[in-house]
């Protein structure tokens, strides 16, 4: 994207919605490379216009990367009709924001929110084999005969999990670092073990792992180097 449309760009920067944009320009508070503009409809070019309010640069990125640690009681979706979504933690102007992969509503731990639909698309694509980490806690006493069951690949009703690692850590406490993102996955991967799930975080997918300092329900944007690592050729 090269060129937006002035009321977009300022709407999407944060200085409120369209119609209190279009109040902004008629009070010449907007200039364009040191011009006053008031027509919402004028197109900016990103690359090598300037727009200032108020005399103050005007900041837009296209996209945006966000970590967030997600609670239990939040969906991964921007719309639902009975729990809250995990956008609304999310206070950012973009209106585009979505969840990258899906946790529970009972899972806590890593989702990627952003707009950015192609990195989206290939982090969540099948083909591209990306590794998500979580951290378990279940009820019953975990053996090597289940590591070996994970590595094999579990069976379940309607399909055969891949290679699947498990790191025993406790007796009941475990990572477990699959593929797919199947509904219930790894619930159902434990209870086909005999060992019900009691509590499940997503600590890392593919490079990005969750930062330990941000408590649940926080997030932060992505930092250049994460994003970096997300994008590389090795993992899409």
């Amino acid at each position: 994207m090269s060129k937006i449309r002035m009321d977009k760009l300022l709407a999407h920067a944060g200085y409120g919605t369209r119609k209190e944009v279009k109040g902004l320009l008629k009070s010449k508070f907007v200039t364009l490379n040191g011009e006053i503009v008031t027509s919402d409809k004028l197109k900016v070019d990103l690359d090598h216009d300037q727009v200032m309010v108020n005399g103050e640069p005007v900041n837009y990125q296209e996209y945006v990367y966000y970590m967030l640690n997600k609670p239990v009681g939040y969906v991964s979706a921007t719309m639902d009709n009975v729990y809250p979504t995990v956008i609304e933690l999310i206070d950012d102007v973009h209106p585009d924001l979505f969840p990258v992969g899906r946790l529970d509503v009972d899972t806590r731990g890593l989702l990627l929110i952003t707009n950015d639909g192609a990195l989206g698309h290939r982090l969540t694509s099948p083909k591209h084999h990306v590794d998500k980490t979580y951290e378990v806690l279940c009820d019953g006493l975990l053996t090597e005969e289940d590591v070996q069951a994970f590595a094999k690949g579990i069976e379940l009703d309607d399909f055969t999990c891949k290679s699947a690692k498990l790191e025993i850590i406790g007796k009941d406490h475990c990572y477990v670092t699959i593929q797919e993102g199947k509904f219930h996955q790894v619930k159902r991967m434990f209870l086909s073990v005999d060992k019900p799930v009691t509590f499940l975080k997503r600590v890392a997918m593919g490079p990005l792992k969750l930062d330990p300092a941000l408590e649940e329900g926080q997030y932060r944007p992505l930092t250049a180097q994460e994003i970096d690592s997300l994008k590389s050729k090795s993992m899409v």
